[in-house]
């Protein structure tokens, strides 16, 4: 069931003459450079088995046992963007659980990152997903990631299917003698030991958690320097992944499909495929162990088996001896999420910030069960909504956060950007629509509380001349640099009258003419304010110069327009005549 955990089991579904009928429509349906088989299945026109990826190659994962229903052929519906819309069981085939979708949106954002030229589309992790374990038995993970009961494949003993003996002690297939895929990305455990990555950031590499396996996954198709923006290498990383011709075809299929469009449901809530390539059921598995080969179903959206293949017996239809008990039906377990009944805010307190800050305050949310009691570990997203390009830290606009054992979720820090103004975080849980709050802030604008004068120097004037010194000021906002503020500088008739003088000094506008009021005044970076170069009419005096910016400082500067001085000597006195 993928990733090089070894070769498996061979295969053998069988389906009816309708299937592949309707498989045709499909193929019909994809898009350009896709066929269909004779079998009806899609597949590149250029699909060739990479060298390195053979049946006989011993790093490939071999003939293993796979999901082969087909997708929907229903063009999937595009994502609801309010979160509370709801599927129709044939719509839900084109959903995703919410954590699983987010875990293959996750590992293929850090493969962006880490190996930009392999070009590993989210889709195609969801289509591996798909066929190997029906993405996670539709979506039956915590909060975590990890499924609430373990995915293996069936023992590796030869008798039927691969030898592959024991790698890993048992550690994480519960075998000691035999080694079997393990987790909804079917990794075996020999190829886990160099191939598993920490997607969810515990500190623990564990083939069980979807972000892991995601994560994992992508390495693993991203290796040999496959670019997978081009058909012959995309074909290459999927055949290595299970070398048939048959599973290329259907992951394929479910790429193109996903591509289309897909959109997230609740955990859990997903459907599991019905057919598998070696004839079970889709419902095998559960419990640690696939369940042994049943009648193959005729759903005509389930892949024909290869011409030949046997039938496999059908069960039988004896009923029971009278007297004997039927066994209960095995029960899902419940998942915290599930539990959850509504969220509520957990005490945040109001959230405000000036623009370029941070805000103090952190937005606090509860999970609640319908008892009103916390549920711990389910997983609390918080989305930024409104024209504002504050963000969480890190840039994002989307965050999520778990909830830790009172059922209290913390997201991340706010930051505010310049746009001031009020905008919301909405509060949603991950994998279920329950009512959640909404939260507003508010980024208010840049202020200064203090203004003062980066020198004492004097501003003097001749009349009809210019200042020999610009006027510069420091802004300060609580004793720190009040940067990006904005200010206004006038020219007044005194200190007691604001209003704007009309004679003496002035500024200059781009035209040379008189401007005795500026706006739109900015201070740097440094908190500093370097006004336009100061001139005088011919009118001599004290003047007053007022600068004032957003939040209230004011400062006020004498500036002095006075003839020069002569320093002509006296004439002598004429002296007396004897």
């Amino acid at each position: 069931m993928a990733a090089q955990f070894g070769r498996r089991l061979c295969k053998g579904a069988v389906t009816t003459a309708v299937a592949a009928a309707a498989v045709a429509a499909l193929s019909a349906s994809q898009a350009p450079g896709v066929t269909a088989d004779d079998n009806g299945r899609s597949t590149a026109a250029d699909a060739q088995p990479s060298p390195d990826a053979t049946a006989g190659d011993s790093g490939a994962t071999g003939n293993s046992p796979y999901y082969t229903d087909l997708p929907p052929l229903n063009t999937p519906s595009p994502a609801p963007t309010d979160g509370t819309s709801t599927s129709t069981p044939v719509e839900s085939e084109a959903g995703i659980p919410a954590t699983v979708l987010a875990a293959y949106k996750k590992a293929a954002a850090e493969l962006q990152e880490s190996k930009p030229g392999c070009n590993l589309p989210w889709q195609l992790l969801a289509a591996i997903g798909q066929v190997e374990s029906g993405q996670a038995r539709g979506g039956r993970v915590d909060a975590d990631g990890t499924t609430t009961s373990k995915i293996l494949g069936p023992q590796l003993d030869g008798n039927g299917f691969a030898l592959i003996k024991d790698t890993d002690n048992g550690a994480y297939d519960g075998n000691s003698a035999y080694d079997s895929a393990v987790g909804p990305m079917q990794f075996i455990p020999s190829t886990w030991a160099w191939a598993g990555r920490d997607g969810n950031g515990d500190g623990v590499k564990d083939p069980n958690n979807i972000y892991d396996a995601s994560l994992a996954a992508g390495h693993y198709l991203c290796r040999n320097g496959w670019d997978l923006s081009t058909q012959g290498d995309l074909d290459s990383a999927i055949l290595s992944y299970n070398p048939s011709r048959d599973y290329l075809n259907t992951v394929l299929s479910w790429l193109e499909y996903f591509r289309k469009g897909t959109y997230e449901i609740p955990d859990g809530t997903g459907t599991i495929p019905d057919n598998r390539s070696d004839g079970s059921s889709g419902t095998g598995g559960s419990g640690g162990s696939y369940s042994s080969p049943s009648s193959p179903s005729t759903s005509n959206r389930s892949n024909p088996s290869t011409p030949g293949s046997p039938s496999p017996t059908p069960p039988s239809t004896t009923p029971p001896p009278s007297g004997t008990p039927t066994p209960p039906a095995p029960s899902t377990p419940v998942t915290p999420t599930q539990s959850v009944d509504h969220l509520e805010d957990s005490g945040t307190a109001k959230l405000t910030a000036m623009a370029g800050d941070a805000f103090t305050e952190q937005i606090s949310t509860k999970a609640e069960n319908a008892a009103g009691k916390g549920v711990a570990k389910v997983r609390i997203r918080f989305t930024i909504v409104g024209d504002t390009d504050a963000a969480f830290t890190g840039g994002e606009k989307v965050a999520t956060a778990l909830t830790n054992s009172s059922g209290v979720a913390t997201a991340p820090a706010l930051q505010a950007g310049e746009t001031t103004g009020a905008f919301t975080v909405r509060a949603t849980l991950i994998g279920r629509t329950v009512t959640g709050p909404d939260y507003t802030a508010t980024v208010t604008q840049r202020v200064a509380d203090t203004l003062v004068r980066t020198t004492d120097t004097a501003l003097t004037c001749t009349p009809g001349g210019e200042f020999a010194d610009a006027v510069q000021v420091k802004a300060t906002y609580n004793n720190a640099v009040a940067d990006k503020v904005a200010a206004t500088a006038t020219l007044i008739k005194s200190a007691d009258d604001a209003t704007e003088n009309d004679k003496g000094p002035y500024f200059k506008d781009a035209d040379g003419k008189t401007v005795r009021t500026l706006t739109g005044l900015t201070t740097d970076a440094d908190g500093l304010l370097k006004l336009p170069q100061l001139y005088s009419d011919d009118t001599t005096g004290t003047f007053v110069l007022r600068i004032t910016t957003a939040g209230g400082a004011t400062l006020d500067v004498t500036l002095t327009v006075a003839a020069a001085e002569t320093s002509a000597s006296p004439s002598p006195s004429p002296s007396a005549s004897s």
